[in-house]
């Protein structure tokens, strides 16, 4: 250890090391401060999260720090907070901090101008509100009068007016000089949300941070929320980590959905990152969803959470009749039921609109050969390569990967293959046959493709033009469509019987979410449920829209089996061009556990479901405990480790905690 003569830099930079680098500054350089610094060959851009004396390296061996951002230091919560989730997912700080910096300051740099917008207030003017029922009311002054650490639980039904729970709950904080940050699951939701916003608030200074935001924006609208100059933050996940000096309030709108999770890199939750930052803050968290989480909903439930139930809707008279349509005796057409499209006649003779909702984009999930087995294999991955009949292409939705629609066989040279399946295109191309008059819109992620492709559906639905409407998961949340009095669901029933312990819980929300777009406004809406198994709990409480039974009956199922929320799970990942090197890893890892020993249960190594992904061979290890601190105990002496074991040079490896997929 040396004495240095100039105050020791402890920076925190973007390399797959869990440590901080040590470099020579000066004295008006604080925690905090961006600064570049010289690293190998090159320079990097870094944070500085801690002055010393002194430094484990020779004085004369420290580099100096080349430059310092034109950026007011970052305060001390974020540090911690990023510090925190450092610590919590097992991924080293300067990653951490990086994910958390806008492009442009993580390069190292600053938009060329930065805009004097004029600062927002708490005087704004407000149209004219809707009025609300007495239970919104009752969850507004409850959230308003929260002093301190306050999480709430707003368990609406759909079109129980939410959103107006969060706008009133935002309002007192502006009148109180706070800030407000409101995270949703998708980019997609945050343009209509952004509007209904600014209409509220015309005097307040929002900030949008998603990913869609061009990297200048994205730096404006942090720098503008680290000043104080923001009112409100909006964004998707990872606008959880703007500074904010006067947060007062944070909202999670449908803290159930699984986008808030990452499932690359820094694999964090925004929504639990954002329950810890309400509680660093001392300020209310409100988590909003008509279908909680298990895990949110078990909280509540217990006394951690406080509960706020919305039970009626704020414009319709009562929530869309659920049925179910048994298939099992009935001859499909095309994928639809004879009630299905008799309902859907009915819609276009009254001039109301449909959507038929399936979850799988493309035309075909696999074309095949009757005469060899062929199917349409991905060569990088273990999944099939779908059929897009649009535009004649194989595309695999896993890697991306595109080829050609063969005119033959591959293997035997039979012209006689077939796609196998249905999806969205193939959906919509049938009920174009069916119903010739008909204006049909395929929504899914391949013709909603950028903003203004997404924008220009939304806008054609709005305005009727259009009369059924086929589409994923992207209609499932956040939409209301006036004219929307039918939902059918096809081919569900594959999610009920899925190895995934979460496949219920994931399809249940699914189906009350897109179920709840129709019979929003006055006109009554219907949800039509194709079937096998019509007699399932699951679907039954569709049909009396009782989600408190479902989720009782599940969690009961759980706590008999030993799954979350009754305890807590990590996941070791490892990926290289041979499932063995992956697999020996993975069991070195293992053995390093077991000397550790500690409150946990290792299991085995084993490939993962999607074993190959990018021609790179998967597995993984599951680590379970019945206390998150000796969970996370364990991680942090076990992780320590790993990165002191050797492995091929091609092996790859990273840790989940929490994990949702498996």
């Amino acid at each position: 250890m040396s004495q240095a003569l100039d105050p020791v830099l402890q920076v925190a930079l973007d390399v797959p090391l869990p440590r901080l680098f040590d470099y020579r500054g000066s004295a008006e350089i604080v925690p905090g401060s961006l600064v570049r610094v010289p690293f190998g060959k090159g320079v990097k851009t870094g944070v500085v999260v801690a002055v010393a004396a002194q430094s484990d390296q020779p004085a004369d061996k420290l580099k100096a720090v080349e430059a310092v951002l034109a950026v007011t230091p970052l305060p001390s919560d974020w540090l911690a907070l990023c510090e925190f989730v450092s610590r919590y997912y097992q991924h080293p700080l300067g990653g951490v901090m990086s994910l958390a910096l806008p492009p442009l300051l993580r390069q190292g740099k600053l938009p060329r101008k930065l805009k004097e917008k004029p600062a927002g207030g708490a005087e704004t003017v407000l149209p004219v509100m809707p009025v609300m029922l007495d239970e919104q009311v009752v969850a507004v002054a409850a959230i308003s009068a929260a002093s301190g650490f306050a999480p709430f639980l707003l368990h609406g039904i759909t079109g129980s007016g939410k959103t107006e729970v969060y706008l009133r709950a935002i309002a007192t904080v502006l009148e109180r000089g706070g800030q407000a940050m409101m995270l949703v699951p998708e980019i997609a939701l945050t343009p209509q949300l952004e509007g209904r916003v600014a209409a509220r608030f015309p005097q307040a200074r929002i900030a949008i941070a998603h990913s869609g935001v061009a990297d200048a924006g994205r730096t404006r609208g942090f720098l503008d929320a680290h000043a104080g100059r923001a009112d409100i933050v909006l964004g998707t996940r990872l606008a959880v980590f703007m500074p904010l000096p006067r947060l007062q309030l944070i909202v999670i709108d449908e803290e159930h959905d699984g986008s808030f999770k990452q499932q690359e890199g820094l694999r964090y939750s925004a929504r639990d990152v954002a329950v810890f930052r309400a509680k660093q803050r001392g300020v209310p968290i409100v988590l909003g969803s008509a279908t909680p989480s298990l895990e949110t909903f078990h909280h509540a439930t217990s006394g951690r959470y406080r509960l706020l139930e919305l039970t009626r809707r704020a414009v319709a008279e009562a929530p869309p009749r659920v049925a179910v349509v048994d298939t099992r005796r009935e001859k499909l057409q095309d994928g639809m039921s004879a009630a299905l499209l008799a309902a859907m006649s009915e819609r276009l003779q009254r001039g109301e609109q449909s959507l038929i909702f399936l979850n799988r984009r493309g035309y075909a999930p696999v074309l095949a050969c009757p005469a060899c087995g062929w199917i349409s294999g991905c060569r990088r991955c273990a999944a099939n390569l779908v059929v897009h009949l649009a535009d004649r292409r194989l595309r695999c939705h896993h890697c991306g990967l595109e080829a050609g629609i063969p005119r033959a066989c591959p293997d035997c040279g039979n012209v006689d293959i077939h796609p196998f399946g249905r999806g969205t295109q193939r959906l919509e191309a049938a009920l174009s046959e069916r119903f010739p008059e008909a204006r049909i819109l395929r929504i899914d992620r391949d013709s909603a493709s950028t903003p203004v492709k997404w924008a220009a559906l939304l806008d054609a639905i709005h305005e009727g033009s259009a009369d059924i409407l086929v589409g994923t998961q992207m209609l499932a949340k956040g939409h209301d469509f006036p004219k929307l009095t039918l939902v059918g669901v096809a081919g569900a029933d594959a999610a009920l019987f899925a190895a995934d312990f979460r496949a219920p819980e994931r399809l249940f929300a699914q189906l009350m979410q897109v179920g709840g777009r129709s019979g929003r406004a006055a006109l009554a809406g219907e949800v039509l449920i194709q079937t096998e198994y019509p007699s399932h709990p699951l679907y039954q409480a569709l049909i009396a829209h009782d989600y408190a039974a479902f989720a009782a009956a599940q969690l009961a199922e759980r706590e008999q089996a030993g799954f979350p929320p009754y305890v807590f799970q990590a996941l070791l990942r490892a990926e290289a061009k041979q499932l063995d090197d992956a697999l020996a890893f993975l069991a070195a890892a293992r053995e390093s556990a077991l000397a550790l020993g500690g409150s946990v249960t290792l299991y085995d190594p084993v490939p993962m479901r999607l074993f190959r992904k990018m021609t790179l061979e998967r597995a993984q290890l599951l680590v379970e405990s019945a206390s998150r601190p000796a969970l996370q105990a364990f991680l942090t002496s076990w992780v320590a480790g790993l990165y002191n074991q050797k492995t091929p040079r091609d092996l790859r490896w990273h840790v989940d905690v929490d994990p949702l997929e498996f």
